[in-house]
């Protein structure tokens, strides 16, 4: 008998502890599931000349109207393509929009492009591969150096129209239509221009394209189909085909402004942009060290299914689609400060938007802090697949900087909303985004013609706002060499404080420092010295030992190079100037160089020893003299002499020069690794 109640107690204690154990795995996969996304990098071209967030949010802050005249280097007939009677066919009754001016500039060069292969790409394809470039040095990593990773692309795009635009095809050029204008080859191109090796996908559900497109990222991350993602989504107009449908069905604001929950809304502007997010799971993030600019929390899509129209939103369902994702975020309401609207200015889509969100986010709110709402549509315009990543950028940038965002064009608020039926603030002007001891949050929405919803929770990172800007962010390294009638060289590239962090933080700023730049060409050299040189006169608060931190680790290391060496900020930016200008200068050196994946170590033996070696090493590089004295310690229960007052003799001593040398030798990898230079070998000798 007692036998038995030991075993019953036995099996009874098993089976708590495999109860508990079970418990618990499936916490860790709940968590798993619902485990918050980094956003490390972003990178953009949006109309006003927007190229990168910190312009993006300029342009927010000063309430910039970016929407202007239909463009004339497309080989539209600007003048006969309007008519302001709406039934007039193949017409618009519109002249302006948002518009990316410069989208026909491409450094084919960089990505090893031909000039015929570029001029059969669309658009859409260039633009990104320059903005994937730039997220990634944004996020710190070169990229050169992401070959062979599993990171995943996920791209929303418009439905590709670039061939039409072409017309006749020039000679030799047929062969690249099929990829150039391919909507798979749009994240296949950049896949495979990067060598990522994670899902590639394009995706196309209408103006919510880049936020589903953001929702699969995050789905993949947390599922382990990738380490890191690409997300956004691309718009570009090569055709006007666009504004005639629209015109069709009186779906155009006659100015081209989206006025959204104003009174004044009477049809969407249409507009292109560009964005690209660069996405990590927050634990792996903060693992690898990489700066977060704000955090995913939660996202969601539906469809609207057997509705009151193919192409009419549906209130009920975008009340769903929000619901959900704050369940996946695992929130409230009440949790949710902002939303970043979907807020096209249509007559009837703003109040079915307007009072989704009156049902869900403004029902029982804390007292006095209402949902605000806002949309960066009122900027620019519709920017179609592009529209959802650029509220998320915006929003990135607002949580940030800590400010609510005020919407254009919307000065009195629609009569068409019940403004009273929730606790719901129009933002028509700015102000400061209150702290209330929680994370401030903000939800972002999009939702598409096709009927797909998407709806994104964002947080702002725990030490966001908090970290110093501590390195430079050049423009990506672009040539100036035109390489068809498309590419016009080192166009676009703008500089941005949302920048890497430095790699190694000096305890005391060494005397010298180096700043290294690189290109594919030497007018591109010069174009990438001059922007760099406008971004550290703009940010003098940048430590020069930083900008060389962030320069050296942070950025490829093309072929055409140039290194500025000085101990004073004044001569640095006088040495960059002269790379900028093609002149020469004291302490600059410019020249070319193989693109090598990693670097190796090479150290002497015997024989390269010199009186006072390392010393004055030791005394500007604290890394340096923290390894010496390392050495020395490691050195002393072996021998009767001091390191320090040896490398300060003659080294004479054959007993001596060996380990000295060998102290030096560790001094420095420990130094260089300090700077980001990681080596794929290690090389050294001996004699005797």
């Amino acid at each position: 008998m007692a036998n038995s109640e030991k075993t019953l107690r036995d099996y009874l204690k098993w089976v708590t502890a495999d109860l508990h154990e079970t418990r618990q795995r499936l916490r860790d996969a709940e968590d798993a599931a619902h485990e918050p996304i980094a956003i490390v990098g972003m990178a953009c071209r949006f109309p006003g000349g927007v190229s990168s967030p910190e312009d993006l949010w300029r342009m927010v802050e000063d309430g910039v109207d970016a929407v202007s005249h239909l463009p004339t280097d497309r080989g539209w007939d600007v003048e006969g393509l309007y008519d302001p009677d709406p039934d007039a066919p193949g017409k618009t009754y519109v002249r302006d929009g948002g518009f990316l001016y410069d989208a026909s500039r491409f450094d084919a060069g960089l990505f090893g492009i031909s000039p015929r292969e570029a001029l059969a790409m669309d658009p859409q394809q260039r633009l990104l591969l320059e903005t994937s470039w730039e997220v990634f040095e944004r996020a710190g990593l070169d990229p050169t150096g992401v070959r062979g990773r599993r990171i995943g692309t996920f791209i929303g795009g418009n439905r590709p129209d670039y061939a039409a635009h072409l017309g006749t095809v020039p000679d030799g050029v047929e062969g690249h239509l099929l990829t150039g204008s391919n909507s798979s080859v749009t994240s296949g191109r950049i896949a495979y221009t990067f060598g990522l090796e994670g899902p590639a996908v394009t995706l196309d559900t209408a103006c919510s394209s880049s936020l589903v497109a953001l929702h699969l990222a995050c789905l993949a991350l947390r599922h382990g189909d990738c380490g890191m993602a690409l997300a956004g989504g691309s718009a570009v107009l090569s055709t006007p085909e666009g504004f005639v449908a629209f015109s069709r069905q009186r779906g155009l604001s006659k100015d081209g402004r989206c006025k959204a929950f104003g009174a004044g809304a009477d049809g969407l502007g249409l507009a292109e942009g560009i964005g690209v997010l660069l996405l990590e799971r927050l634990s792996e993030a903060r693992r690898n060290g990489h700066r977060v600019l704000a955090v995913i929390r939660g996202s969601a899509v539906n469809q609207d299914g057997a509705s009151n129209g193919l192409s009419a939103p549906n209130g009920p369902a975008q009340q769903r689609v929000i619901r959900a994702a704050l369940g996946d975020a695992r929130l409230t309401t009440a949790d949710v400060d902002l939303v970043e609207a979907h807020g096209t200015g249509t007559p009837l889509g703003d109040p079915i938007e307007a009072h989704a969100l009156m049902a869900t986010y403004g029902q029982g709110r804390p007292t006095g802090r209402p949902l605000h709402l806002t949309s960066y549509k009122s900027n620019i315009g519709h920017a179609q697949a592009a529209a959802g990543v650029a509220g998320v950028i915006k929003t990135v940038m607002a949580l940030r900087h800590g400010v609510l965002p005020r919407t254009l064009h919307a000065e009195e608020p629609s009569p068409h909303i019940d403004w009273t039926a929730g606790d719901v603030s129009l933002l028509t002007e700015s102000r400061p985004w209150p702290e209330t001891g929680e994370p401030r949050r903000a939800g972002v929405s999009s939702f598409g013609i096709s009927g797909t919803n998407a709806h994104i929770i964002l947080e702002e990172a725990e030490t966001a706002g908090a970290e110093a800007e501590a390195a430079a962010d050049a423009a990506p390294d672009r040539d100036a060499t035109a390489a068809t009638t498309t590419p016009e060289g080192a166009a676009a590239g703008q500089t941005s404080p949302e920048q890497p962090r430095a790699a190694a933080a000096q305890t005391a700023a060494p005397a010298v420092v180096p700043w290294t730049v690189s290109a594919r060409t030497a007018d591109g050299l010069r174009a990438q010295a001059g922007r760099l040189l406008a971004h550290l006169r703009e940010h003098p608060e940048l430590a020069p030992a930083d900008v060389a931190a962030a320069l050296a680790t942070t950025r490829a290391a093309l072929e055409q190079r140039a290194v500025v060496v000085a101990d004073d900020r004044a001569e640095l930016l006088a040495g960059l100037e002269a790379v900028a200008s093609g002149a020469a200068a004291a302490g600059t050196v410019t020249g070319t160089g193989a693109v090598a994946d990693r670097a190796v170590f090479v150290f002497p033996g015997q024989g390269a020893q010199w009186a006072r070696m390392g010393l004055e090493l030791a005394s500007e590089f604290p890394e340096f003299d923290r390894a010496l004295g390392d050495c020395a310690e490691a050195l002393a229960p072996f021998v009767d002499w001091d390191l320090r007052a040896e490398l300060a003799g003659d080294l004479a001593r054959v007993d001596i020069v060996q380990p000295a040398s060998w102290a030096i030798m560790v001094s420095l990898a420990r130094l260089w690794r300090s700077f980001g230079v990681t080596p794929a070998a290690v090389v050294g000798h001996s004699q005797g």
